[in-house]
């Protein structure tokens, strides 16, 4: 369902399912889908636009909900959260099966260790915000940053990876892992010289979860970027 940003007040108030506001490109509100996803969470969607009219998320009325200004926000339960992890884990904590964390606190420190690299060590480096400001060497400044991380990455993953990023279950690793390498494909990065996470990547691809929460398919994919 797409819900209009300009009546998102009565919609909130009123509305049981969440309400995820976010860019289909985004790749914190991707996580975001995929985590409902994997849930078998219903959900309705509000995208705001990062680029129409100098960015939807900049105005005063998505300030009111977000004070950062960022995407994405989610209005779950009778509460407003922001930061893509800090949603998923509230996701996680109050609807637990299937699980996005493992049972043993090593490799939930694993996940967490992995998720906390992407989240805080690259994709920062490579958002449209800060990219804005870059100018003209936003494409080289994007690759530097991402392929510094992908070679920390790298051999984490030869170390915990089973089937997925930590073992053979799916996780919040895996969720952030799959936005981040489509960035890297955006702009151009070998990922050749990253075989674990490539391999990793295309096995994620084939699952549905992930397929029904990819930016081509979303409310607000613009017609010449659909599948």
């Amino acid at each position: 369902m797409h819900v209009s940003l300009s009546c998102l007040t009565k919609a909130m108030a009123t509305q049981a399912k969440p309400i995820l506001y976010g860019y289909f490109r985004s790749s914190c509100s991707w996580r975001v889908r995929t985590a409902f996803a994997l849930k078998g969470i219903d959900y309705d969607q509000v995208p705001v636009n990062l680029v129409k009219d100098g960015g939807q998320q900049l105005t005063e009325q998505y300030k009111e909900l977000n004070p950062m200004r960022q995407v994405p926000t989610v209005k779950i339960d009778g509460v407003t959260l922001s930061q893509s992890l800090a949603i998923i884990e509230y996701i996680e904590e109050t609807r637990p099966s299937p699980p996005l964390l493992p049972a043993s606190p090593q490799k939930r420190a694993q996940v967490r260790m992995i998720c906390d690299l992407i989240v805080s060590g690259i994709q920062p480096l490579q958002n449209l915000y800060l990219l804005q400001k870059i100018g003209d060497e936003k494409v080289s400044w994007a690759q530097h940053f991402i392929i510094r991380g992908f070679e920390a990455l790298e051999p984490i993953l030869k170390q915990t990876a089973g089937k997925f990023c930590v073992g053979n279950e799916i996780s919040m690793a895996d969720v952030c892992l799959v936005p981040q390498v489509y960035n890297a494909e955006r702009f151009k990065v070998d990922m050749s010289q990253f075989p674990t996470i490539k391999g990793l990547n295309e096995t994620l691809l084939t699952l549905e979860a992930f397929k029904v929460s990819h930016p081509s398919c979303q409310p607000d994919t613009p017609e010449e970027l659909r599948a």
